[in-house]
């Protein structure tokens, strides 16, 4: 039988630690007034671009919001971080940039054959 030795634990301290409920109401009372915030935009702008670019931008900020606070990454080295965010930000620019390019072609190619 192995022999086990627990004196090298960090976290032996035997003090349960402090409830973060001020910082997990602090994150809903952000993510609830986001989201608020994009219901009265959804029901008082007119559709168009600006409205799906704030859509859009709220979305992604949520997202950022949403992996710092309950996948941690704030507490993460910023090496780390920045390998998150880099390729994520890189991504959404495709995105943007295909639909731009696709829009593009779809109105040439339509105006073409009218």
């Amino acid at each position: 039988m192995a022999h086990s030795d627990h004196s090298h634990d960090f976290n032996h301290t035997g003090d349960i630690p402090k409830p973060q409920t001020k910082a997990i109401w602090k994150t809903f009372g952000i993510l609830v007034a986001l989201t608020a915030f994009e219901f009265l935009i959804a029901f008082t702008m007119d559709a168009g671009t600006i409205r799906n670019a704030i859509f859009i931008i709220l979305t992604i900020f949520k997202a950022f919001y949403i992996v710092a606070e309950f996948m941690h990454l704030k507490h993460e080295t910023k090496a780390l971080i920045w390998c998150v965010l880099i390729p994520m930000a890189l991504v959404t620019w495709l995105m943007v940039a295909l639909l731009a390019e696709g829009s593009y072609y779809y109105d040439s190619v339509t105006n073409y054959f009218k």
